[in-house]
């Protein structure tokens, strides 16, 4: 049985997303507001889902 606690805020870390926009690598933070509510609406793509042919 696994007994795991959950991370005090302290020692937390902010994960940074990074996704490849016109062939360069860019920080989500780094984009307008706009292109970041556009990010958040991608459908991202899963590898099950590719190979039983939905989208």
């Amino acid at each position: 049985m696994s007994t795991t606690k959950a991370s005090p805020v302290l020692e937390r870390q902010r994960c940074e997303v990074w996704t490849r926009v016109m062939g360069y690598h860019r920080p989500v933070s780094a984009f307008n507001p706009g292109k970041q509510s556009e990010h958040r609406e991608r459908a991202h793509f899963t590898e099950s889902a590719a190979a039983a042919g939905h989208k």
